[in-house]
């Protein structure tokens, strides 16, 4: 069992920046893949970056240049960093764990981006 806790979720205005962070525990390897998901209102979850284990990164196409997906394994934690946040980046923000056949996800995170 994977265990994931997000934080650093909030209000900023648009142009700003935000980090979140999400600690992993329990039966946690760094042979795994860590991502983060968004949900935003009537919509369905999307992919927003992924870190594989040697620190290969995919972003979608609509954060690529602003955000910054990172991991510090012997913290078991991943790092979001969000920079130039527009309004349309508004929603929940999930971490994810991959490991085989494991699939552990977050309770989410808001952001919130509005003047």
């Amino acid at each position: 069992q994977v265990q994931l806790v997000e934080s650093g979720g909030g209000w900023v205005q648009p142009g700003g920046s935000l980090r979140l962070s999400c600690a992993a525990s329990g039966s946690i390897s760094s042979s795994s893949i860590m991502g983060w998901y968004r949900q935003a209102p009537g919509k369905e979850r999307e992919l927003v970056a992924v870190i594989f284990t040697a620190g290969t990164t995919r972003y979608a196409d609509s954060v690529k240049g602003r955000f910054t997906i990172s991991r510090d394994n012997a913290k078991n934690t991943v790092y979001l960093q969000m920079n130039s946040l527009k309004p349309e980046d508004t929603a929940v923000y999930y971490c994810n764990y991959r490991r085989g056949s494991l699939d552990a996800w977050g309770q989410g995170t808001l952001v919130t981006v509005s003047s």
